[in-house]
């Protein structure tokens, strides 16, 4: 168990289906996750764990669950899309004024890993504060189409 304070990441299957399928059916989640839909449960929340260690048999990398003081605290990390790694950190409401810390420290992963030379993030429209990427050094380059939704899109370079 991480020292309380302390930021830890684990993989998802460590973490109880119930805590992952409570964190995303909490209905401030869907503000700026519009690709958020349908009823979280145990089984859908076992399904995404699966989705998102098969991600990890295929790269190498993925998602981890994120623990704070050995809580779980959400979930983020990396994830291949095309010839890009796309960063993205979901922390349940009470963590999160931990995205700054668990993002540099997750980025530090990025920066030791020499298969990401750059990462890419994705944001809805609906989120106006971007202080937080600015300074991590992101930059924008626009908007996109993400399965039907927009999306502005940033990169950050870790080389």
């Amino acid at each position: 168990m991480a020292p309380p304070g302390e930021i830890g990441f684990v993989r998802l299957t460590e973490v109880a289906p119930a805590e992952i399928a409570a964190h995303m059916a909490d209905p401030r989640m869907t503000v700026h996750m519009p690709l958020l839909t349908g009823t979280w449960d145990e089984s859908r929340a076992a399904e995404f764990v699966a989705a998102k260690e098969a991600c990890w048999a295929r790269d190498g990398l993925g998602h981890w669950a994120i623990l704070h003081g050995g809580a779980y605290a959400g979930w983020g990390g990396f994830q291949r899309e095309g010839a890009e790694w796309d960063f993205g950190l979901v922390l349940r409401p009470d963590a999160f004024g931990l995205g700054l810390r668990a993002a540099r420290q997750a980025l530090d992963f990025a920066r030791a890993d020499p298969r990401i030379p750059f990462v890419t993030l994705l944001l809805p429209p609906s989120r106006r504060h971007l202080g937080a990427l600015a300074r991590l050094g992101a930059r924008p380059l626009g908007e996109i189409d993400y399965e039907g939704t927009r999306f502005r899109k940033f990169r950050l370079e870790t080389g």
